[in-house]
Order: C-alpha cells, then structure tokens, then sequence
C-alpha cells in the first residue's frame, strides 16, 4: 500500500500538467460615443437702417423696437391686435404683413452663445442681440397662444408659459416674412394659415381628392389652430435651466 501511494500522487500531478491552461478573454472594448456635431456658425442679424433687422439665416425681418418702446403699454392677447393692426396701417418700414413670431422664430432671438445681451426697460440684462433697441420687455405674445390658451414667450429664458385666465399683459415684437400674404386689418395673424389655404389649393386641383372639412368659428368668434412646438434639445434645455437660475439669483439682489 506504501508503495502505491506515490504512483498515484504522481499520476495526478501529471493530469493537472496536461489539463488545458484556460486563455483569459479580453474584455469587450468599451464604445466610444460619436463626437458632438458642431453647431452651424450662424451669420450676424443685419441692421437694415429703417427700424428693422434682417436675419440671413431664417430670412425673416424683425421690428428692432417692441410694442413697449413703441406704445409705453402692454396688450393682452385679446387687444394684442391693436398693436399690429396699427403698425401695418402705419407701413413701417414699407411693410404691411407684420405679425407676432410664433415659438420657433420667437426663439431665434434668445442667444445661445452667451456672448450677447440687451438691456430691458429695468435695466436687466437678458440674452437678445443688441442691435435691437435697449429699454424694451423680455416677453412677447406668439401664435400659439389663443383664447383658451393664454401663452406668452419668455426671452430671457427661451421659454414659452401657459396662463391660466386672461388677465395676463405682455410686450410684443412683430416679425415679417418677405412672400407672405399681407394680413387684413383686425384679422389674426397666424403664419400657419397661409401653409393651410396653399395645401387646400392643391386638394382642390388634384381630381379624386375629398377635400378636408376646414374648421368654422365658434359662438364666440375664435377659430381652433394648430400648435406647432418645435423640438428642444437636452442641451439648449440645460441652458436654459442655468439662465433661469442666474437670473432668479439676480433677482434676489
């Protein structure tokens, strides 16, 4: 029995030698993210000369005064009409389609490079390039908003709020886009309507189509309109949550 014992123990350790060593795996490379596209480098707003700014890059005219420096009043958005009504009497500048931006234009104003700023009527400082005149409000009324949707645009956050009731007052800035229809005295003025009527002029020309039933005023005169609301990105979000923030500590003075 002695004389067995070794052989064994022999035997086994040959069997761990010719067992398969076992290879380590590599881990699996960890993904790199894509790199960040680069924004686009705008071009500079245009300071026409005649009271108003043109921006290069979406085409559109700006009033460089707003209904505050102009009128030294806020409107509500039931009187919001008065003030556009008068400017496009007025021809200001040669132009007789002023209207109220909706939220997309309305936020090709905030400035997102940090680098510019306007002064308001209380001497704060919010992001709006400074061609436009100084002393003005940091608000306007833009097309979405409606009778049973009181909304009213913030420039100094890039942020458009919902209101509950009507008592509500704000500033205005007119935009105009050159090609679109003059807008009649007292009508509303919705820079969708006039993709509406162009998409119904070429149902009514292409034969086979059943036209879609257009939406009538209501007992009290509005008119249901869709609302557009362009997306906003994680990053533009973020900034905006710091403007607000230095701006509420500002605030706090």
């Amino acid at each position: 029995m002695a004389e067995t014992e070794p052989s064994k123990k022999a035997e086994s350790s040959l069997d761990k030698k010719n067992e398969p060593i076992a290879v380590k795996e590599d881990a699996p490379a960890k993904k790199t993210a894509p790199p960040k596209k680069a924004s686009p480098e705008l071009k500079p707003l245009v300071n026409n000369g005649d009271g108003t700014v043109t921006d290069p890059n979406t085409g559109l005219i700006w009033k460089k005064t707003d209904a505050w420096l102009d009128m030294h009043k806020f409107y509500t958005w039931q009187d919001h009409r008065v003030y556009v009504d008068q400017i496009n009497k007025e021809k200001h500048a040669g132009i007789e389609n002023w209207r109220i931006p909706n939220k997309q234009e309305a936020s090709t104003l905030v400035d997102k490079t940090g680098t510019k700023n306007c002064e308001d009527k209380n001497g704060t400082m919010f992001p709006l390039d400074p061609i436009f005149d100084a002393g003005c409000v940091a608000n306007t009324w833009i097309s979405e908003c409606s009778d049973q949707k009181i909304i009213r645009y913030d420039l100094k956050i890039g942020l458009d709020t919902l209101y509950p009731g009507n008592d509500v007052w704000s500033s205005m800035r007119l935009v105009s886009k050159p090609g679109e229809a003059s807008v009649a005295i007292g009508a509303e003025s919705n820079p969708v309507d006039s993709v509406v009527s162009e998409e119904k002029s070429a149902v009514k020309e292409s034969p086979g189509v059943v036209a879609t039933p257009v939406a009538t005023k209501s007992s009290d005169g509005s008119v249901p309109r869709p609302v557009s609301r362009a997306p906003v990105s994680e990053e533009d979000k973020a900034l905006f949550k710091e403007r607000a923030k230095a701006w509420a500590l500002e605030k706090k003075k």
